[in-house]
Order: structure tokens, then sequence, then C-alpha cells
């Protein structure tokens, strides 16, 4: 996926640059977490990389499925790791945002999809996508704003972006989402890697370092086990095409964090380059076969069996992985 095609400037804020610098395959929850963190763990994207596993809950109440993507990574009791915070008018969250980042020089925020000029999915739906916000130097009532995640997405192109804007249209990035299907809720619960609680789906969010959050135990089913989570999954998306059609973006985000893994791996020398190479090609042919699915599904010609053979390669695959890791 490219990562280094220069944005529309017609679709980017005043002073807004694209970034030509080559970036893991992340989603942009972990792209802007790497950012977020790297001042004070130099070695944050090969910790993440060590902290990847896919985990899938179950029997969540909606019908859909949880998935967390990595343990957490965002350090303990000092400086503290990250919590949600949340305010319901714009100057209280303003007033919020410039606190936390005169106390840590930066925060992590939560943006909305339909207003974020550089996103494909600018004007047309809505996503949580985080932001990573930093006091620009021109002076109070200016951020710059940096955006690391860049993919290839069914909407279009997705660019890395930084640049500057003022409090009126920082408000407007970090439109409160509203309530969304259960899948995007899901996926921002568990975006740090364990479950989160979440503010009021109306309020402007972002995230503040807390010195103690609370960590309780999962909530309901959850299976941990690579080769079980896999064919678990595939059984269900395989007989369910509405569930399919909710998760396939769930699966292109595994795909990513495990291809990050892998390099880690085969970097290490913990795996052939072999076995690297033919797992990280199923994890990335997964979400092809999956959004081909998706789309035949929605011309009414279901494709259970590009399904099951999109996760028996990764399987497959990643049955290697495992035995020489164990080997």
């Amino acid at each position: 996926m490219s990562n280094s095609v220069i944005n529309d400037p017609s679709n980017a804020p005043a002073d807004g640059i694209a970034v030509h610098v080559p970036a893991p395959e992340l989603s942009c929850y972990t792209a802007n977490l790497v950012a977020y963190l790297e001042p004070e763990l130099p070695q944050v994207t090969d910790r993440l990389a060590e902290a990847v596993r896919l985990a899938v809950r179950t029997d969540h109440p909606s019908g859909r499925l949880a998935f967390s993507h990595h343990h957490r990574v965002d350090g303990t009791a000092n400086p503290g790791r990250l919590v949600y915070r949340s305010a319901a008018d714009w100057s209280a969250a303003r007033a919020a945002l410039y606190e936390e980042a005169e106390r840590n020089g930066r925060v992590l925020a939560v943006a909305n999809t339909r207003t974020v000029p550089w996103s494909p999915a600018y004007g047309t739906s809505t996503a949580a996508h985080w932001v990573l916000l930093e006091p620009a130097p021109g002076g109070p009532g200016t951020w710059l704003v940096t955006d690391r995640f860049a993919a290839l997405l069914p909407e279009g192109e997705q660019h890395a972006y930084t640049g500057v804007v003022d409090d009126a249209a920082l408000r407007v990035l970090l439109t409160p989402l509203g309530v969304l299907p259960a899948q995007y809720e899901l996926r921002d619960v568990h975006a740090l890697g364990n479950a989160s609680e979440l503010p009021d789906p109306a309020h402007y969010r972002w995230l503040v370092r807390h010195s103690a959050p609370p960590t309780p135990p999962p909530v309901g089913r959850w299976l941990y086990r690579p080769l079980e989570v896999l064919e678990f999954v595939a059984d269900r998306l395989g007989a369910d095409p509405a569930l399919l059609a909710a998760h396939a973006d769930d699966l292109w985000a595994a795909a990513r964090h495990q291809r990050l893994r892998l390099n880690l791996l085969a970097r290490t020398g913990a795996v052939s380059p072999r076995a690297a190479e033919a797992a990280a090609a199923s994890w990335g042919e997964l979400p092809r076969s999956l959004r081909f699915a998706v789309t035949s599904a929605e011309r009414r010609r279901p494709r259970p069996g590009v399904i099951a053979k999109a996760f028996a390669d990764v399987v497959a695959t990643m049955t290697r992985v495992k035995m020489e890791e164990q080997s």
C-alpha cells in the first residue's frame, strides 16, 4: 500500500503538507499512538510489534465481534497510561486540550473522518480518527496537527499529513462522532489494546495520561490462541455476509499489525525470512479477498469459498511461523 503520494492541496487545510517518510503499515489508532509515544519510547514501533496479537470477543450483546490487535504499549504508572476524556462544549474541550498539551507537550485527540479534509471519507462518512496535537510555534490559538496514518482505503488514498490549524479549524476536525454502529464503538473501546471506557458520543474526545487507571478484567468470552481465533472468525464471517461487511475493516487492521510483527520476527531471526514472507503475503491477501467477498455479497453473490481459502492460507502460513518460533 502506498504511503507517499502527495496530498491533493484542495483537500488539505492551509499550511498542510504531505509527509514523505516511509511509515509502518498501521491503523489510524496505532500510527498516531506510535507518534505520540516516540518522544519517550524511541523504539515504540518494535515494542508495538512485540505486543501484536489477535484476540476476539465472541459474545458481545450487539452480535458484533470485538477485536484486540495488541497488548498495551502506552506505559505504566509513570507517566501513566492513556484514558479517554471529553467535554460537551468546545470551550471546555479547548481549555482541557491546552492543559494537557502544557503538561505533556502533546495530545492525542479524536477527530471525525467526515470533517478531516485529508481523509478520503471527508464529507461522506463518520468514524473516529486519532490525530496528534502539539502547540504550534506561532503562539496561542494555533496547533500543529500530525496524522501518520497512510493507506489505500476503499474510499480512496489516505496520506500522512502535517499542518497548522487554528482553534476554529481544530473544533471542526474534532467534531463529535455521535452514535455509531456497534463495530465502530468496539474499535474505539479496544484501540489501546484492552477495553477503555468511552465518553458520551456527543462529546469532544481526547486522551490524557493518568497515573493509575483501573484495568478491569476482560468482559465476556474471548479467544486468544491465534489459530483458534482465525478459525472462529473464518467460520463466522463466511456464514454471515452482514457480519463480514461489518468486520472486513477489522481484519484489514489485523493484517497490517500482523505484518508488522512478522517483519520484526524476520529481522531478529526468530523465524526464517521465507516463513515470514509467506505469512505476510497471506495476511496481505486476506483483506483483499474479504473486500471482494463483501462486494460480491452486496450483489447477492456470496463467496464463502473465497473467504475460507483466504483464511486457510493465513492459518497454513502462520502455523509454520508458530512452529519456527517454538523450535
